[in-house]
């Protein structure tokens, strides 16, 4: 059975994003699925990994790369079947591995059976029904006429929750306890209760924000996500609910174990993270505006949104009885990878180390650990395209294993993707060139991984201690742990007490200065010791010396 007491140890968890159809084919079909990952668990195990989270895998039609579910209880052929899903819990498990699915609560495909019966009985109210044209519904196409509200797409209706504020002049508005917003509820612990039978140790909920509609404040949605933390802290301890909500200070108080800093969510629409990684490359929303990024070459962004945020959140988090953390992803599925644009894989190398080592759970998206690009000019496919600059396609490519060899780390190289074509670049970055390279940047992640296991003072509740924002980036963990992030392409120096007498943990592009007293002797004569940082420099360093 797989490790499923994640709960208790999520504050020094490493979470590795899977996107099935992309990450390994273990039949030769060309679309990567269950088994393929079953057969990547010595690689993932080897890198460190506590849990795998799968982007959705269920039957769907894709017209929304899976996020549109036609049966939440049965494994897409395309990746297998639910044998397979119990084999890699089983399997993962041995390897101390949890496995996450993605739980889509909000809204199903409008292939969905319930959807379908729902379109013929205007006695069936699972989903959100208008009789009369309404603002953001869509025709309905069954016996009973009328409008349906989506979710996302317009294949996507949404799940009727209920309202928060109801009005008799629009009469879908039911409220939250009306029959068909209860019976949604059950059903969404069924489905939890069905895939934890079969060894899964929790779930990411897409949309998470989304279920009650016209929520000021997500008072309501909040009330939910409690009643269900309640049920599965009662019925299967230990495991977990992470969201995608985008604002860690009222999801995880909402009842979340976590919430991800994401590219969207909160009044401020993502900045906290976008501050740190968008660089206006890949996936880019017209709304977002132009704003220097925190690692860019040029040095001109600042980390002190993200970390104003974290602190909010933290605060917030801190002030509830169940606790929580904060996730910090490298990127996602929908969202543009680290190395993209003028952004390269010794810049990435840093965004790593700040992941690793921030009060957080980290979250690293498959292929970010060696580099892989978000390549442009990728064909759009099963509803990837999002705006006229914002194709997540290019987020998708396949996982670059290259010419492994079959042990240890698992099979050798895949059979060409048919999903996605692989990157172009003939430079492109691969696992079997990184894995035996001590100097790489899949080796980095590795030992990065290694020190958040191996040192308490960088679990996610150890305390942090700021010291500047922007290039350095400077912050001390647990009282003595120092890390210093140079993403810019200029050199930089910080002051920092002790530094000459630390021991280094981990370090690249760096050197530091012992000081000295004015006047002679060894030492810059500042009485401070500085430490240097080279463009794309780190240094992580012990200030308790060996």
């Amino acid at each position: 059975m797989a490790s499923v007491d994640l709960a208790s140890r999520l504050g020094r968890t490493v979470l590795y994003q899977i996107y099935p159809q992309s990450f390994a084919d273990s039949n030769g079909d060309g679309i990567g699925d269950l088994a393929g990952i079953a057969e990547r668990l010595d690689y993932l195990a080897w890198l460190g990994v506590d849990a795998i989270w799968l982007s959705p895998c269920f039957v769907s039609p894709f017209a929304d790369a899976g996020y549109d579910v036609a049966d939440f209880l049965t494994i897409a052929p395309r990746y297998g079947t639910n044998e397979d899903l119990a084999r890699l819990t089983e399997e993962a498990g041995r390897r101390g591995i949890s496995v996450l699915l993605d739980l889509v609560a909000g809204h199903t495909s409008d292939q969905h059976p319930w959807f379908r019966a729902s379109a013929d009985d205007p006695d069936d109210h699972r989903f959100v029904w208008s009789d009369v044209p309404a603002e953001g519904f869509q025709s309905g196409r069954g016996k009973r006429g009328g409008y349906y509200k989506p979710n996302f797409f317009p294949v996507q209706p949404a799940l009727n929750f209920g309202y928060a504020r109801t009005d008799p002049a629009e009469p879908w508005r039911q409220p939250v306890d009306a029959p068909g917003p209860l019976a949604n509820r059950a059903a969404l612990r069924e489905i939890m209760a069905h895939w934890f039978g079969l060894g899964v140790a929790g779930f990411r909920v897409d949309m998470a924000a989304s279920l009650v509609k016209d929520d000021p404040g997500h008072v309501e949605t909040g009330r939910l996500w409690h009643e269900m933390r309640a049920w599965l802290d009662r019925e299967w301890p230990g495991r977990v609910i992470i969201s995608e909500w985008g604002d860690p200070k009222v999801a995880v108080p909402a009842g979340f174990h976590a919430d991800f800093f994401l590219q969207f969510g909160g009044d401020d629409d993502g900045l906290p993270l976008r501050s740190l990684w968008n660089n206006n490359a890949g996936t880019v929303s017209e709304s977002w505006g132009e704003l220097a990024p925190w690692a860019g070459a040029d040095g001109a962004g600042d980390a002190a949104t993200f970390v104003q945020a974290w602190q909010a959140a933290t605060d917030a988090i801190a002030a509830t009885d169940r606790g929580g953390v904060v996730g910090l992803p490298t990127s996602n599925h929908d969202f543009t990878r680290l190395v993209a644009g003028p952004r390269d894989a010794e810049q990435a190398r840093v965004a790593h180390v700040l992941t690793m080592t921030w009060p957080a759970l980290p979250s690293v998206y498959y292929g970010d650990e060696i580099g892989m690009r978000y390549v442009p000019g990728t064909p759009t496919l099963e509803g990837s395209r999002l705006g006229p600059a914002y194709d997540r396609a290019g987020s998708r490519t396949p996982m670059q294993w290259g010419d492994l060899p079959a042990d240890p780390y698992g099979p050798g190289k895949p059979a060409d993707s048919a999903y996605l074509p692989e990157d172009p670049d003939p430079e492109r970055p691969t696992v079997a060139a990184q894995v035996d390279d001590a100097g790489s940047l899949l080796r980095l992640v590795r030992d990065l991984i290694a020190l958040r296991h191996g040192d308490e003072r960088l679990d996610a509740a150890a305390p942090v201690d700021v010291l500047a924002t922007g290039y350095p980036l400077a912050y001390v963990r647990g009282g003595t742990l120092a890390v210093l992030l140079n993403p810019g392409s200029a050199a930089v120096e910080f002051p920092l007490a002790g530094a000459a007498g630390g021991r280094t943990l981990l370090g690249r592009g760096f050197r530091v200065e012992a000081g000295g007293g004015a006047g002679g002797g060894a030492g810059n004569g500042t009485g401070a010791d500085v430490v240097h940082l080279d463009g794309s420099g780190y240094a992580v360093l012990d200030l308790a010396g060996a």
